[in-house]
């Protein structure tokens, strides 16, 4: 990435691109007055958020560019310059050090495209990376979110438990993690009953398994990411329509956002004993699937009464969770998609989290502000854990009417973690539905950057 998105240092060939917002531009051409100042009248220009304006020079060339920015309320609306400049060096002019700082991470934002299936090279255009901004925090922050990106949406044909392995094997091998896996009956041996039941159905080549890793020095504290990895939701045998299975390669979200975190972690050497956790699953269609009705024992112990097999992410981070809280880490991150009540409530770009850690989510909060990267604090509201209650077992995994989805999976979540100092559960979504500037239609990375900086500031 930084070969072919960054200079280090400016020559007189990198053009000026100038940041001008709705109202602004009047003062841009007073300032700028001659062929220029002309040239933006002529065109129409009038700040609009994400319009590129290229800028001729006297011989016919380009002289540098305009980026409308609007009321300048989005700051990743940057992405719009490597999304459109044509090939070439430009810097930019005027920023202030934060604005510089977003303005870059978008740059390389806007260059991203999911082309593993297509032949078809492209050239991009570079940036000279402004003064006071650190490259190499924003290739890992990109670097991080492209891994998200890229493994939401390789199609599950291509992406199964199998290929989540590897994935997650080839990012603990680069920083010299230890790895792990049990797979197969093995669970069942092992004691992790649910994410075996899950899995089961998938068959050879795809069967469930359990990944693990750990990195950093035993002594430092330990946190513990925890990613649902369902390559595949067909619902099982409450079947989802077809409408509403097209999207479920990207039931894997979880797993690649906390595989992200990860990434960023170990690259930023924090003092942390990281340890990840993933369930990979397919949930398939066969005559050994687990069925409506069915109880299923638990690593906690646990009994589980199987409301719908269309909520299988929650049996499968179940078993993941009563593993990491074994250890009592100082902090527990879940991330999951998890829920289509969380998208009815707050929609698909402001994932929903829960805690009980008033000071931890008070801390995220403030720091989503900073970093454009949204996350909603949603309750843990107590009296609706009684619709987890089973007739024939310890708890039902669903409730059994259509209110609160969202919180009720959660709440779910939190009866098998006890030790961990602090538990926090995230309901993403992965997915872009519609394309915004430096968001294509497609996986998503969304609260990782936020919560890196948080971790950065608590273990540097």
């Amino acid at each position: 990435m930084k070969m072919e998105l960054f200079e280090t240092q400016a020559d007189a060939t990198a053009l000026p691109i100038w940041p001008v917002a709705t109202g602004a531009v009047e003062g841009w051409c007073n300032e700028h007055a001659g062929a220029n100042a002309a040239w933006v009248g002529t065109a129409g220009f009038s700040g609009e958020a994400g319009r590129v304006l290229l800028l001729p020079d006297n011989a016919g060339g380009l002289a540098g560019a305009l980026l409308g920015i609007g009321k300048n309320t989005d700051p990743f609306i940057y992405a719009a310059l490597s999304e459109t400049l044509p090939e070439g060096t430009y810097r930019f002019a005027g920023l202030e050090p934060e604005a510089a700082r977003h303005a870059t991470l978008a740059w390389a934002l806007g260059a991203y495209r999911f082309d593993k299936y297509k032949s078809a090279e492209r050239s991009l255009p570079r940036l000279v990376v402004p003064e006071g901004v650190d490259e190499s925090e924003i290739e890992s922050l990109a670097g991080a979110i492209t891994l998200t990106r890229d493994l939401v949406n390789i199609p599950a044909g291509d992406f199964g438990p199998a290929e989540l392995e590897a994935a997650a094997r080839n990012i603990s091998d680069r920083f010299g993690a230890s790895f792990s896996v049990i797979a197969g009956d093995q669970l069942l041996t092992e004691n992790y009953p649910m994410i075996h039941a899950v899995g089961r159905a998938a068959g050879v080549g795809a069967e469930p398994r359990l990944l693990d890793f750990t990195w950093g020095e035993a002594s430092d504290p330990k946190v513990t990411l925890v990613g649902k990895g369902v390559c595949f939701d067909t619902g099982g045998l409450n079947l989802k329509p077809g409408n509403s299975m097209g999207l479920m390669k990207k039931d894997m979200g979880g797993a690649a956002h906390v595989l992200a975190l990860a990434q960023l972690i170990m690259e930023a050497g924090l003092k942390v004993r990281l340890r990840v956790l993933i369930p990979a699953v397919e949930n398939a269609v066969a005559g050994n699937a687990f069925r409506p009705g069915d109880v299923l024992q638990s690593r906690k112990g646990l009994t589980v009464e199987i409301g719908n097999t269309d909520a299988e992410g929650r049996l499968i981070l179940a078993d993941a969770l009563a593993e990491a809280d074994g250890e009592a880490p100082e902090l527990l991150i879940d991330m999951a998609t998890l829920t289509g009540a969380a998208r009815v409530a707050l929609g698909p770009d402001l994932p929903p989290f829960y805690t009980d850690d008033d000071v931890f989510a008070d801390a995220l909060g403030e720091i989503c502000e900073r970093e454009a990267d949204p996350l909603w604090r949603m309750p843990l509201w107590q009296p609706y854990d009684e619709w987890l209650k089973s007739k024939i077992a310890d708890i039902n995994h669903i409730s059994d009417g259509g209110h609160a989805g969202s919180i009720t999976a959660a709440l779910f979540l939190n009866r098998f973690v006890e030790n961990a100092q602090t538990h926090v559960h995230f309901d993403v979504f992965a997915w872009n539905p519609r394309a915004r500037v430096g968001r294509p239609v497609g996986g998503e990375a969304q609260g990782i950057r936020a919560l890196f900086a948080l971790l950065k500031k608590k273990y540097a």
